[in-house]
């Protein structure tokens, strides 16, 4: 079999709007930052790496294995804190007070519909500046609701012994 009669495959040049193609990366909450971020490679060096290539060759084509590099550890590094947060509110669902619990989910639930009518509002913005916007915001209410439903199924799968505390009633005696 003859080398030149397999077709010819493209080459594709890597700029940096490839970096946006997946969702944008996670914002985490300050109160549980240390507990998710523990342990998880945050591609701080590889991002320097691709940051100086840029800055010496003024041009994306010429920083392909950085780019390709970057995306590759963003994507497992995202990965991994999605799932952190999700399984740290559930946890949270599940050990917090019952009344705190609910709070935060009021509070998630409040965030939800914020992010919703600024995604609406981003809906009217032309050109790359409204794709960024609608990109970002599309990206964090994803993630805002799959924090809510795991809030949630920690708050339900709460012990079914756990006291409940109810109203005080009055006891009546008949004589």
């Amino acid at each position: 079999m003859d080398v030149d009669s397999k077709p010819m495959m493209e080459e594709t040049i890597l700029v940096g709007d490839d970096l946006m193609m997946g969702p944008p990366s996670p914002l985490i909450p300050p109160e549980i930052a240390s507990h998710v971020l523990e342990g998880v490679e945050l591609c701080d060096g590889i991002l320097r790496n691709l940051f100086l290539c840029l800055q010496l060759n003024d041009i994306e084509p010429f920083c392909q294995d950085e780019i390709a590099l970057y995306r590759e550890c963003a994507d497992k590094r995202d990965k991994e804190l999605r799932q952190r947060l999700q399984d740290s509110e559930r946890k949270l669902g599940l050990s917090m007070p019952f009344d705190m619990a609910k709070e935060r989910a009021d509070q998630l639930q409040s965030e939800v519909t914020s992010l919703e009518r600024r995604l609406i509002l981003a809906s009217g913005v032309e050109g790359m500046e409204g794709f960024r916007q609608r990109w970002s915001l599309h990206g964090r209410l994803t993630d805002t609701k799959r924090r809510l439903e795991s809030l949630k199924q920690g708050i339900d799968n709460r012990k079914k012994d756990e006291p409940v505390e109810k109203a005080p009633s009055k006891r009546w005696f008949f004589w």
